[in-house]
């Protein structure tokens, strides 16, 4: 079986390394190929287990470009041959009007569309003109993936999508890999010293995810309390001067990309999130997963996502000082600490194990494709 990807971008991310994970399930029965509207954006292939066969063309037509009808029948064309078409947001949404438009005429095989999630442009409100891009779109799309209760109301009654085709899968991870404690040198360039106690994020270090704010945030914490901002993107540079700016340097840390969260985040005191929004943010669930409390603000789907014990630390979305005041008690209750990790922990296995999400992707893609099962 071959599978096409059309991916907005391939470094990593949540959607990038959930699409690697299923990769690495489905194992080598099923070929993929992997296309970026970002060219050379590709990172995540490091998440992908070596025995799967994947191809990264570079002479596919572009994903990002005016919508003129010979492009658009390119980029349908480039769509033949393959048994399944998945794409991922709106840096992929021309390909999917190409294969609405011509999805009959070329006997084109079965898409299925993921939104993930915003970027900066669109975090306080939707384009009124991608919404209606987007209804256009997706009109004879096999089916639209959501990860967030607020993504799937959005599909229902902003685009306009038919409750049949929305299906909401929540993301999983391995829960059980994460109960271990990591060595202290579980991540690059850091090393996790006697007596410090780590504020930690996992974030593509993106404008959306908003870090000079939990730099401030934490700015005032006590010496032995450090920083570490694990991920990569344009915004290091801006997050450093940040740092640099509050006299802080020294105390935060940009380790760079973890290929597996499970053997580092457990390193972390207190996980934190800063963004401007979110949907379904995996780094939550492996937090919790590891056992630990998170401060975030209540974007997308976090305040339901965490457990009942640690309500009182999903902050107002855009309220910098009452993320600073979450984090802070926290930092200074080890048992408060302890406590809400125990009850994350629970709900992570309890709610958010892969197992669920594994059989409801491999269930939607093989029904998409006509499989009566896929890897």
């Amino acid at each position: 079986m071959q599978i096409l990807h059309l991916h907005s971008t391939f470094q990593p991310g949540g959607k990038e390394l959930r699409a690697a994970r299923l990769m690495n399930v489905f194992g080598p029965a099923v070929r993929h190929t992997v296309v970026s509207a970002v060219p050379d954006a590709l990172g995540a292939a490091s998440a992908i287990d070596p025995v799967i066969e994947v191809a990264y063309p570079t002479d596919f037509e572009p994903l990002a470009g005016k919508p003129r009808p010979a492009r658009l029948l390119r980029l349908a064309r480039a769509m033949q041959h393959f048994d399944l078409v998945l794409s991922y947001n709106w840096g992929a949404m021309d390909a999917v009007l190409a294969h609405s438009v011509f999805r009959d005429t070329l006997s084109l095989p079965a898409l299925v569309h993921h939104e993930d999630g915003f970027n900066q442009d669109e975090a306080a409100r939707l384009k009124p003109s991608r919404n209606w891009y987007r209804r256009i779109a997706l009109a004879r799309s096999a089916g639209l993936l959501v990860p967030s209760r607020r993504l799937e109301a959005i599909a229902l009654g902003v685009w306009h999508q038919p409750r049949g085709r929305v299906h909401l899968i929540e993301n999983g991870i391995d829960t059980a890999r994460y109960a271990k404690r990591p060595k202290p040198d579980a991540l690059p360039r850091i090393v996790k010293r006697p007596g410090e106690r780590w504020v930690g994020t996992l974030a593509g270090l993106r404008a959306v995810k908003n870090l000079p704010r939990l730099v401030r945030a934490c700015a005032d914490l006590p010496e032995p309390w450090q920083l570490v901002i694990a991920g990569e993107g344009p915004e290091r540079e801006t997050i450093r001067a940040e740092a640099i700016r509050l006299g802080v340097a020294h105390r935060v840390h940009l380790p760079g990309f973890v290929a597996d969260p499970a053997t580092a985040v457990g390193l972390f005191d207190i996980f934190a999130l800063s963004s401007d929004s979110e949907q379904f943010p995996i780094s939550v669930v492996e937090a919790m997963a590891a056992g630990l409390p998170v401060a975030a603000p209540a974007v997308g789907d976090v305040a339901g996502m965490v457990a009942d014990e640690n309500q009182p630390f999903i902050s107002r979305p855009g309220d910098e000082g009452a993320l600073s005041q979450a984090i802070e008690t926290l930092a200074l209750d080890e048992a408060l600490r302890k406590r809400i990790g125990a009850a994350n922990r629970d709900k992570a296995v309890a709610c958010y194990d892969e197992a669920n999400m594994i059989a409801a992707y491999r269930r939607l893609y093989a029904s998409a494709s006509g499989r009566v099962e896929l890897g």
